[in-house]
């Protein structure tokens, strides 16, 4: 019975060992390393003397491109030099301005890309530096998972293209819209100028001819006594 639980409890601790290991090895890779394809382009400024090297995870079998150029400073070259995994130089240093490796299907693991600028001794180098890694098994997975579901670029295409026309539609139809809106305000402002300046001359004429009435019912009743006047 204690043999038992012994050996109970050992597979259970390497079960869980084996757990732990597992989500160590898939929290130490990023996750953009898992998808079907990462570019990464980066600019970095190398001191005079210097060595900086730039280390990029490479999926197995997945194909592996880095190329560098000189952007500035110096006689515009620096060294370039790349390894594999296990520190094997597979793109040896040359002294130029620009240069490119690429590899197909690598064995996967973490590769370094060294920039060094050593033979300058006093002027410091602006480097861009792009690398990108491309799994196609992936793309072939995810395409015969699209051919699974029936879907093919076709009916993909098709869609985007009523989807396009419908978007196409609704801005055209947003922009009479808009159109429309400022025709009619522009109307109103007209009508509400014109409503305006017409009920101002109306008042205007309104209050002219009642003073007019005003003054010639008073003089109506203009009293001349003894050549004076004497108003009632």
């Amino acid at each position: 019975m204690f043999s038992w639980s012994v050996s109970f409890v050992t597979i259970f601790f390497c079960i869980l060992c084996l757990f732990i290991e597992t989500d160590t090895q898939e929290t130490t890779v990023p996750w953009y390393e898992n998808l079907p394809a990462v570019a990464m382009d980066y600019k970095v400024h190398i001191d005079p003397g210097k060595e900086d090297c730039y280390y990029q995870y490479v999926n197995p079998g997945a194909a592996f491109y880095v190329s560098f150029q000189v952007v500035r400073g110096g006689d515009g070259m620096a060294g370039f030099a790349v390894r594999n995994a296990i520190g094997q130089i597979v793109h040896p240093y040359q002294w130029k301005p620009n240069s490119e490796y690429q590899e197909e299907k690598s064995e996967g693991g973490y590769y370094s890309v060294c920039i060094d600028n050593q033979f300058s001794r006093f002027a410091g180098k602006l480097v861009n530096i792009y690398m990108t890694v491309v799994r196609y098994n992936l793309w072939e997975q995810y395409t015969k998972e699209v051919e699974e579901l029936n879907v093919n670029m076709e009916n993909f295409t098709n869609t985007i293209v009523t989807v396009e026309k419908n978007i196409n539609d609704m801005l055209q139809f947003q922009h009479h819209s808009r159109g429309r809106e400022q025709w009619d305000h522009n109307i109103l402002k007209a009508n509400n100028s014109y409503v305006v300046a017409w009920s101002v001359i109306q008042i205007v004429a309104i209050l002219i001819a009642s003073s007019l009435q005003v003054y010639f019912v008073r003089k109506l009743f203009d009293i001349r006594v003894g050549g004076g006047k004497m108003g009632i």
